[in-house]
């Protein structure tokens, strides 16, 4: 474990709370006006998934836990879970839905990803900041939408609903950035 302070939590992180090991989900430093400034932190029990939401001043010191994080390959999702290869050893782990969330419609067959392992076991997941996707379906164009201020909205072939310009219709293939779903640009394959 090493001690750092509330305010260098990220998502993805593994902390330990209360003698137990928590994933970061969301970390948010909050700066007042007037006030102590806090970090408010929304985290995943790994033994049993309860969810829990903690706030530390920003020079608090919270403790670390080491994680092993790793390149990872996708290679396919069944009922077991979402199976991962690691490229440079071959070797295979399954991570379960509830540790993946709703970061599965992101995923395309030999997508490169970080996996986070504690003892060995998958507990977090770092996509890619920006991922191509296919458009499946999209509204037609309305007359007079100016291309600069209007987007509509889209659903991408694994189901994700995002807003694209209006000149994307469907079969495109967009790069989009998985943060916050935002349409980045006409992909360039």
């Amino acid at each position: 474990m090493v001690k750092v302070i509330a305010s260098s939590i990220r998502k993805g992180n593994v902390v330990d709370h209360e003698g137990k090991l928590h994933v970061v989900l969301t970390a948010e430093n909050i700066h007042p006006g007037k006030g102590t400034p806090v970090t408010q932190v929304d985290m995943r029990r790994i033994i049993d998934g309860v969810k829990v939401s903690m706030r530390w001043r920003t020079i608090e010191t919270i403790e670390k836990a080491d994680v092993d994080e790793r390149e990872y390959n996708f290679l396919y999702s069944d009922a077991e879970g979402f199976h991962f290869m690691e490229p440079t050893s071959y070797e295979q782990v399954t991570v379960s839905e509830d540790v993946m969330g709703d970061q599965h419609v992101y995923l395309v067959d030999g997508m490169t990803v970080y996996l986070k392992t504690f003892e060995g076991i998958p507990i977090a997941m770092e996509l890619p900041q920006r991922v191509t996707v296919e458009i499946a379906s999209t509204e037609p164009v309305v007359k007079g939408q100016t291309a600069s201020s209007s987007y509509k909205p889209a659903v991408t072939t694994s189901g994700l609903k995002i807003m694209v310009p209006p000149h994307i219709s469907a079969g495109t293939r967009v790069v989009i950035n998985t943060i916050d779903n935002a349409y980045y640009e006409r992909a360039k394959d």
